[in-house]
């Protein structure tokens, strides 16, 4: 399957509403509109011949190429160096406003930065996931490709009188393909637009300019919104913009990944839509967000959270559900692109989640600790707010115990497991603590009762005296690197015994030098067939882990091996495969979130022993 690039060999670029991929050959293989979980106009990623594209790259039959973000910002620039001149194209998004819109820009920059290059240009639309039939139009000052609900209109940067780029011409399947030669010092270039009347325009080279000036703005006056003066600080920088670039501004919510489909396993059926906003997801960026200095974002998210608390709906699984679509709608319906072949033969692909009414009860935990840490950060909890905590806090009173799908949303039917349990004990501890704080009325007995409850149960049953460790699922002898988190959320100390033990059964049967997997397939079956690589995720969680029990060498070194995993542009995937290769959906919030908390724990610990040091001497 040589027709499809690695998968961390792309960049991503947005306008906080939906987001485009693009690969080191400058081509844009993912573009989703109007919305992240849009169906697809671009998808050449999981089917090369059916997926549609838009390229542009050199006409020199031999080139190397190098991707470099412009500094503190979204802006991509992908360089091209020849024989004859070196060449650039600048991809990027004009960021749009809060309010939920069709119109989306995207631009494609393209300059000769020496000697003279030719680029080669095909722009090929696949509506709907190719399931759309288009039509082209073409005139002097660009095209126009129209579909039944979707329009995207070419316009072609130049200036005034210059005809150097010719009249664009249709193929004959209606897809395009010109050629642009330029100059040293020269630029010209096209503004992709959707939502549109599919009246192509003239854009002035000025123009276009101006647009990158305020996108460059846009994002240099955000990121330097951040607090963070500590370690790696260009890293946790990337890891926000990144975040940020996941989030759809008109509700707040976080998409979990921008993509659908990108394989755990090359040629595996694990293969998931990740273009949703999930309860866990957007819990976690609470914290992690106000750790960076970001509390806008913070508090966006927790606006999110509070109104899913709020709203009456919900499942037969409980009054949250894991994952909504990005504006509330839990409706994600799974169905399979029968005719798609998938990314290098990883069939089937699915769009949709099909998780989405699982029992995941760990989501509550995660939930309550996000307000509680909204509230340290002055977000506050209004009375209808209380309430809503109360009725779900009642509601996981009365479900608490009983199996569930878990973290993983493994579809091999509802255990008991110990995470899960875990995080129902933080949704008990947290409201406490915020009851207790500001005096609110609670049935305080009642909750500090099943807090205890799910505590003594999880000590009794969650630990396991042949494995000396905390196990998945109670009654197995399965590990869980989800259990990291028990030092996060302070359920144990780093230094009891039974935590040691269970660091050292973990690392013993999870941890493959700096990398860590999440769980063993083959010993607990989760209903899918294949393995899959490390959990990027859980790699930095167990650095985490290792810098609160003050194993902060071990803990360094392990971060620092964890960055050299990362893509040329500091990108994680969702996993990495045996061979180091980055698979699963791209780039993963859930794993630049972990990246962020973990820098940020071992900053301060790293600090914290340097003072230390300082006084002794």
């Amino acid at each position: 399957m040589t027709d499809y690039p690695r998968i961390a060999d792309h960049g991503l670029i947005g306008d906080l509403q939906t987001t485009a991929l693009v690969s080191t050959d400058g081509t844009i293989d993912w573009f989703c509109t109007p919305r992240f979980d849009s169906p697809s106009v671009f998808a050449s990623l999981l089917d090369h011949a059916k997926g549609g594209h838009f390229s542009a790259h050199p006409q020199d039959d031999t080139f190397e190429t190098k991707q470099l973000y412009f500094p503190d910002t979204a802006i991509l620039i992908t360089r091209f160096l020849t024989e004859n001149g070196v060449g650039e194209v600048v991809h990027f998004m004009p960021v749009t406003s809060g309010t939920p819109s069709g119109h989306h820009r995207l631009l494609r920059i393209m300059r000769c930065v020496r000697g003279a290059m030719t680029f080669d240009i095909e722009i090929a639309p696949r509506f709907d996931y190719g399931r759309q039939p288009h039509r082209t139009t073409v005139t002097d000052d660009g095209a126009a490709f129209v579909s039944d609900d979707t329009t995207l209109t070419i316009d072609l940067i130049r200036d005034s009188g210059d005809k150097r780029l010719g009249r664009v011409e249709p193929s004959n399947d209606g897809d395009l393909r010109f050629s642009l030669s330029l100059r040293e010092s020269e630029m010209r270039g096209i503004v992709l637009e959707t939502g549109g009347d599919a009246s192509p325009r003239v854009v002035p080279v000025a123009e276009a300019q101006r647009l990158f000036e305020d996108t460059s703005h846009f994002w240099q006056n955000w990121v330097g919104q951040s607090t963070y003066v500590g370690r790696w600080r260009e890293e946790l920088q990337r890891s926000a913009i990144t975040l940020k670039l996941l989030t759809y501004a008109p509700t707040g919510g976080l998409v979990a990944a921008p993509t659908a489909g990108l394989p755990e396993q090359i040629g595996g059926e694990r293969n998931w839509d990740y273009r949703f906003t999930w309860a866990r997801d957007s819990s976690f960026s609470v914290n992690t967000l106000v750790r960076l200095g970001f509390t806008d974002e913070a508090a966006a998210f927790g606006r999110w959270l509070r109104d899913r608390v709020v709203e009456p709906l919900g499942s037969d699984s409980g009054p949250l559900n894991i994952m909504y679509r990005i504006d509330g709608d839990p409706n994600l319906s799974e169905e399979v692109l029968a005719d798609w072949e998938g990314y290098r033969g990883s069939y089937p692909v699915r769009v949709g989640n099909g998780a989405a009414d699982q029992l995941q009860l760990d989501i509550y935990g995660e939930a309550m600790e996000a307000i509680f840490n909204a509230d340290r950060a002055g977000a506050g909890i209004g009375q209808a707010g209380w309430l809503a905590i109360c009725r779900l806090l009642e509601w996981l009173a009365d479900h608490w115990d009983q199996p569930e799908e878990g973290i993983w949303e493994t579809r091999g039917g509802r255990k008991d497991f110990t995470y899960g349990r875990l995080m129902c004990w933080v949704a008990f501890d947290r409201a406490i603590r915020l009851a207790t704080a500001y005096g609110r009325p609670a049935p305080l007995s009642r909750w500090i009762a099943e807090r205890d409850a799910i505590y003594n149960q999880i000590m009794e049953k969650g630990w396991n005296a042949e494995r000396r460790a905390f196990v998945q699922q109670y009654g197995e002898t399965v590990l869980d690197a989800s259990l990291l988190k028990m030092l996060q959320v302070g359920f144990i100390s780093p230094h009891d015994p039974i935590w040691t033990d269970t660091m050292t059964a973990i690392e013993a049967e999870l941890v493959s030098d700096s990398l860590v997997y999440r769980y063993d397939p083959d010993a607990s079956p989760d209903g899918l067939r294949g393995s899959e690589g490390t959990f990027s995720l859980c790699s930095f969680l167990y650095v985490d882990a290792l810098a609160r029990g003050d194993r902060l060498a071990e803990a360094r070194f392990t971060f620092e091996k964890m960055l050299t995993y990362a893509n040329h542009l500091g990108l994680y995937a969702e996993e990495i495969a045996p061979t180091g290769e980055q698979i699963g959906n791209f780039p993963q919030a859930f794993t630049h979130l972990a990246l962020i908390d973990a820098a940020i724990t071992l900053n301060e610990r790293l600090d914290e022993q340097a003072r230390k040091g300082s006084r002794r001497r």
